[in-house]
């Protein structure tokens, strides 16, 4: 391929073109690789690191679907991925999430929810939900009270699998095996880093609490739930000290219990 009659503005225009129609432009790289021009050499240098910026993505994607493509090679079509988010905070219910992909789908950047900025998050839990079967499931700040943490965490998991259309033929769960689950399930300690449908559950699930406390924040402004979604951040626990739990907050956590003041919780909405 001959580019010397070709402007760089030009050879980028061709590029794009190559990108467009699912041509990796590997020829055009070739022949700008062996071009003298500063600026067609700058231009390949940036393409270059951008098209392998791509395969280590690719390759990342492709490693975090092993579990999902040794189901799907057992026959196994509907595999879904199981996560929670807020075990953690001193406030608001424990929201969990269950998605199914499909096997040709491929969401780049997928990852760990705690790995992602949150418009990256965002942006991708809008992915995730156009691309395949989701579902949440909520456990209330009473059932957290009632059954204890780890507990309502187990419930929530399963009404996000319940509330999914038709039953998976196998559960990828984050962390720990779900009790009382009656479908086939491989539990995965750290799965949301090592698990794309466990990741994606991790994002919704997140996604989903986040929303929910900033609702919460209309309810109780006082205490910041817009801010810091109900975590013990300094903030928090100094609202703590000045108003006393609201209903929201886990009377069970230590540093709620410690802020108790009888059961004049403050309830204004003001």
């Amino acid at each position: 391929m001959d580019l010397s009659a070709m402007t760089v503005a030009e050879i980028r225009q061709l590029y794009r073109a190559l990108e467009q129609s699912g041509d990796q432009g590997s020829n055009l790289l070739q022949a700008m690789s062996r071009d003298s021009r500063v600026g067609v050499r700058q231009l390949y240098d940036t393409l270059q690191k951008r098209r392998l910026q791509v395969i280590n993505e690719e390759k990342r994607l492709e490693d975090l679907l092993c579990y999902e493509k040794r189901l799907w090679a057992s026959g196994v079509e509907l595999v879904a991925g199981v996560d929670e988010a807020g075990r953690g905070p001193l406030a608001g219910p424990v929201v969990a999430a269950a998605v199914i992909l499909p096997p040709r789908v491929r969401i780049y950047q997928l990852n760990d929810s705690k790995q992602l900025s949150p418009a990256k998050r965002k942006a991708l839990a809008f992915q995730i939900k156009n691309s395949g079967a989701w579902a949440i499931g909520v456990s209330t700040v009473k059932e957290i009270l009632n059954l204890n943490i780890y507990h309502a965490s187990m419930l929530a998991m399963r009404r996000a699998l319940a509330g999914l259309k038709g039953d998976p033929g196998h559960v990828l769960a984050d962390g720990f095996a779900i009790p009382a689950l009656e479908l086939p399930q491989t539990h995965i300690i750290g799965g949301d880093g090592k698990s794309a449908s466990i990741a994606a559950a991790s994002i919704i699930a997140k996604e989903t609490r986040d929303e929910l406390m900033e609702l919460c924040h209309h309810l109780y402004p006082r205490y910041g739930f817009d801010r810091h979604k109900g975590y013990a951040t300094a903030g928090h626990i100094e609202a703590l000290r000045r108003y006393g739990p609201c209903p929201l907050h886990r009377e069970g956590f230590a540093p709620v219990r410690r802020e108790m003041r009888g059961v004049n919780y403050y309830c204004s909405t003001n």
